[in-house]
C-alpha cells in the first residue's frame, strides 16, 4: 500500500483539496516569523479533531502524539470539556473578569484544590497568572524573592521553563546566565559518567556543596525550580530518592523548593502530580498546559506563609480565562474520577516495555526512557565509536562505564528523519532533548490500546525505514495495528 493512501481518513482528497492545503502552508512560510518551530516540521494543516484524532485539510488522518505538546490530557475536542465550554457562553456569563470572584473560578479552584497533594492542599494560596506557563515561572520566582527577601534562584542542567526573561534564565539553554546551575542526574548520559544511583548521590552532594560552602560562589537563594520530569530537556524522569533529597536539602536551608508541573501535572506520569511519585510536597507548584482542558491558562499554587507579596506584585489581564475555567474543572474531575492517572501508569509501562524490545532492534536507539505516557527515544549514531577513557577523562575507578558502555553521539538528522518517517505514516510526535535527537511520544490519556499499538507499529516502522532495515519490517510479528490500513486504528 502506497504511504500517501495509507494515512489518508476515507477516501483519498480532491485536487482542490490538497491545492488548498498547499496554498495555506505557502502563505503561512511568507507571512509568519522565522520563529515558527512545529510547523517546520509538520507540514499538515488540521481542520478537524477529535480524541487522538487530526484530519488535515487535505484529507489526510493523522494519530497526535503531541497532544498540544502535552496541554491535551483528554484528547482534542472532549465532550466534557465542549459541554463545559458551551455551558458557559450558553449562560450569559462574563467571559473577561480580570481576577475578580466568579462561580466559574470558585468552582475551578475548588476541583484543583481536591487534587493537589495533601501536604499542600489544606494549607494552599492559588495566584492565577498571563495564560502561559512561562508567566506562572516568573510569578513563582516573584513570589519567593518577596518571601525570603532574596534574589538567586538554583536551577537543573537541561531544564525548560518558558520563554520569558526570568524562565529562560532558569532553563538549559540560557544565553545570559543569571541562575546557578545544578547537575541534574541522568542514567544514560551522566555528568560524572556512571549513572544509576550513584550518579544521583554525585549530584545530590554536588549541590549541598554549592550550598555549603561559602566559597561557592553562590549566596543563599530565593529558590529552587525542578521539573519532575525534564521534558524537552529529553524525557528525563527524576530518580524519586533524588527528589526526596532535594526536599530535605531546601527545607533544611530554608530554601523553597518549586515544582515547575507545567507538562507533567494532571496524570501525565502516572500520577495526578509527577512530585506524587516520590512523595514529596513543594512549596510552590507551577501549573498550566492541562489545567486549562485545551484553554490557556495557568496558576500558581503555594503554601500559604508565602503569600507575603504586595497587591497587583503580579497581575495579568488575561488571567480571568472563564472558558479555560469551565474547560480546567471538566478535566481535572474527568481524569480523577476516571482514574487516568492510572491507566496512563499501566499503559505507560506497557509501552515502554514494547518501546525497548524495538530499541533491541535497531542500533541507532541508544535509549529508551519515561514515566507513564510521557516517553522518549534518544536517537544515537551507531557507526560512531564509543569514546575512549582518556576522552572522557572519568577518574571514578570501579563505578566508571567502561567505553563500550558510554552513549554513542545523538543524531539529531536521524532523529528528524525518523520524525519525517512517522508523518509519513500517520503520526506526529515530536523531537526534544539536548540535541534535538530525543523522539517523543504524549499520547492523550484517553489512549485506546489499539490505538496505542498503531502508535508502536508505525514508530517501528518509521525506524526501519530510516535504518534500511526492511527485512527486520518483514520479519517481525503482526501486532493488531499491522493489518489492514493504517488508518483504522486512528479514531
Amino acid at each position: 500500500m502506497a504511504v500517501t493512501e495509507s494515512v489518508r481518513g476515507g477516501s483519498p482528497g480532491t485536487e482542490d483539496a490538497r491545492a488548498a492545503h498547499e496554498g495555506i502552508l505557502r502563505r503561512q512560510s511568507a507571512r509568519e516569523s522565522a520563529a515558527r518551530t512545529y510547523a517546520r516540521a509538520l507540514p499538515i494543516v488540521p481542520v478537524r479533531a477529535r480524541g487522538m484524532t487530526i484530519e488535515g485539510a487535505d484529507g489526510r488522518r493523522y494519530l497526535d502524539c503531541l497532544s498540544g505538546a502535552g496541554t491535551l490530557a483528554l484528547g482534542h475536542n472532549h465532550p466534557v470539556v465542549l459541554e463545559a465550554i458551551r455551558g458557559v457562553l450558553d449562560s450569559g456569563a462574563p467571559l473577561h473578569v480580570l481576577d475578580l470572584a466568579t462561580p466559574v473560578k470558585d468552582a475551578f479552584v475548588t476541583e484543583l484544590f481536591h487534587t493537589l497533594p495533601p501536604g499542600l492542599a489544606g494549607r494552599a494560596r492559588v495566584q492565577f497568572c498571563g495564560p502561559a506557563g512561562t508567566d506562572a515561572v516568573e510569578a513563582a520566582f516573584t513570589l519567593v524573592r518577596a518571601a525570603t527577601g532574596r534574589r538567586g534562584i538554583l536551577a537543573f542542567s537541561g531544564a525548560y521553563h518558558g520563554m520569558t526573561t526570568g524562565a529562560l534564565a532558569a532553563s538549559g539553554g540560557a544565553p545570559d546566565v543569571r541562575v546557578a546551575r545544578l547537575p541534574f542526574p541522568q542514567d544514560y548520559r551522566c555528568p560524572f559518567g556512571v549513572g544509576g544511583e550513584h550518579g544521583a548521590e554525585l549530584a545530590a552532594r554536588w549541590t549541598e556543596s554549592v550550598l555549603d560552602d561559602p566559597k561557592s560562589g553562590v549566596p543563599d537563594p530565593a529558590g529552587m525550580i525542578l521539573e519532575p520530569v525534564q521534558g524537552e530537556g529529553g524525557v528525563l524522569p527524576a530518580p524519586d530518592a533524588w527528589l526526596r533529597r532535594m526536599r530535605r536539602i531546601t527545607a533544611d536551608r530554608s530554601i523553597p523548593l518549586i515544582a515547575d508541573e507545567v507538562q507533567t501535572g494532571v496524570g501525565r506520569t502516572g500520577a495526578f502530580w509527577a512530585v506524587e511519585h516520590s512523595g514529596v510536597t513543594p512549596d510552590v507548584m507551577v501549573l498550566s498546559k492541562a489545567i486549562g482542558g485545551s484553554l490557556p491558562l495557568a496558576v500558581i499554587v503555594y503554601r500559604d506563609e508565602l503569600d507575603a507579596w504586595q497587591p497587583g506584585a503580579h497581575a495579568g489581564t488575561f488571567r480571568g480565562n472563564q472558558l479555560a475555567m469551565a474547560a480546567g474543572t471538566a478535566t481535572l474531575a474527568y481524569v480523577r474520577e476516571n482514574r487516568l492517572a492510572e491507566r496512563a501508569a499501566d499503559l505507560g509501562a506497557h509501552m515502554l516495555r514494547q518501546l525497548r524490545r524495538l530499541a533491541g532492534e535497531h542500533a541507532c536507539v541508544g535509549d529508551v526512557r519515561g514515566r507513564g505516557l510521557m516517553m522518549g527515544v534518544e536517537v544515537v549514531d551507531p557507526q560512531a565509536p564509543p569514546p575512549s577513557g582518556d576522552e572522557r577523562g572519568v577518574t571514578l575507578g570501579a563505578t566508571a562505564r567502561s567505553p563500550e558502555e558510554q552513549p554513542r553521539p545523538a543524531a539529531p538528522a536521524l532523529a528528524a528523519a525518523v520524525q519525517r518517517e512517522c508523518l509519513r505514516r500517520g503520526l506526529i510526535v515530536e523531537l526534544g532533548g539536548r540535541h534535538a535527537s530525543v523522539v517523543r511520544l504524549l499520547p492523550p490519556l484517553t489512549i485506546t490500546d489499539e490505538q496505542a499499538a498503531a502508535v508502536l507499529d508505525r514508530l517501528a516502522d518509521a525506524m526501519d525505514a530510516v535504518s534500511g532495515d526492511r527485512a527486520l519490517a518483514d520479519r517481525r510479528p503482526p501486532g493488531p495495528g499491522r493489518q489492514g490500513d493504517r488508518s483504522s486504528h486512528a479514531d
